[in-house]
């Protein structure tokens, strides 16, 4: 069951054309499996679902805490109130809605809905 504010997702960079280096080196130093969603973006569910993000211009800087939230606009209410900054606002994806945000530390993070 998903809650709002529990760790949800998980996105890393794989830029450099390192995406299909990644998923061979994933199954075959774990056995992962992987679901690929288009050229640029290839899903795992081990655990901790996640994914990693091909395309230079999506892929962020470095691996990325996804948030699960039932309600996008109330937690993003909820992050500005807290102190934190809106980098990204809410956009749609394949699968959700989600923001960015950036919390006082400097840590960048994101927040996805249905």
């Amino acid at each position: 069951m998903r809650l709002t504010g529990k760790l949800d997702y998980l996105e890393m960079p794989a830029t450099g054309g390192t995406l299909d280096r990644l998923k061979a080196f994933y199954s075959a130093a774990f056995s992962w499996s992987f679901t690929d969603y288009g050229p640029t973006y290839s899903a795992f569910s081990e655990g901790l679902d996640g994914g990693f993000q091909a395309d230079a211009d999506e892929a962020p800087a470095k691996p990325l805490p996804v948030l699960y939230s039932k309600d996008l606009e109330e937690t993003l209410d909820a992050v500005e109130n807290a102190g934190g900054t809106i980098v990204k606002p809410i956009f749609s994806f394949p699968g959700g809605r989600r923001f960015h945000f950036v919390d006082p530390a400097g840590n960048e993070m994101a927040v996805w809905g249905e």
